[in-house]
């Protein structure tokens, strides 16, 4: 019972709750799942940004992933020699057990230890008010990288594990969905210059929000 004392305890029995309740009426009223379109149709250009590698998931790491659809590709911006990594893994369901893996938890797992874990704001086109997403630092041995990412369930961008927790709970009670995707993009720090990374991992996400925006169902 000490642990229900705790704030946070209580908000997760809580969505869990919520979430069996969820499943529940879904699985009496039937789930509509969406039509979408093959990540692969995901533009190769945005803005200044031109794709230079598009590398399949390995088997092993889907068989864990779970996931629909995928996308890993790395963008280059010549115009200020920066790279950027994009990954998308887009779940049509996640009544059985399929659900996006925050890079808090694999981050850490292959060896990658946090160095800073906050928010960001930032401005968008296409969207009525500024965005959050997470952002991620990390190193391992010499390497640093900035992950940004958050989960996008059709007209929500959402930052927060246990926000996007609730939605899925609201989406399943009110629209019969569960449908998800998480959207992340991984930025080398170069002379340990996290802010510059970062500016640069922003810059990418204001060129490829319409994109994903038209890609992901709505």
């Amino acid at each position: 019972m000490k642990v229900l004392g705790n704030k946070y305890s209580r908000v997760l029995v809580l969505v869990l709750l919520m979430q069996a309740g969820a499943y529940y009426a879904v699985a009496l009223r039937g789930e509509r799942t969406p039509v979408s379109a093959s990540l692969s149709s995901f533009p190769s250009t945005v803005g200044e940004w031109h794709m230079t590698l598009d590398a399949p998931i390995e088997k092993e790491v889907q068989d864990v992933l779970k996931a629909d659809d995928t996308l890993n590709r790395r963008y280059a911006n010549s115009s200020v020699n920066r790279e950027a990594y994009l990954f998308i893994a887009f779940f049509k369901t996640q009544r059985y057990g399929q659900s996006p893996h925050s890079p808090k938890n694999c981050l850490p797992g292959a060896g990658y230890a946090p160095i800073e874990d906050s928010k960001l704001s930032l401005k968008v086109p296409e969207w009525p008010v500024p965005i959050v997403v997470n952002k991620y630092v990390t190193e391992r041995g010499a390497e640093k990288s900035v992950t940004l990412y958050w989960y996008q369930s059709h007209n929500r961008v959402i930052a927060g594990e246990y926000s996007a927790r609730f939605w899925l709970v609201v989406d399943a009670i009110r629209y019969r969905r569960s449908d998800t995707s998480i959207v992340k993009i991984v930025v080398p720090v170069r002379d340990d210059k996290i802010e510059d990374a970062t500016q640069t991992g922003v810059s990418f996400i204001q060129a490829l929000f319409p994109s994903v925006l038209s890609q992901l169902p709505k």
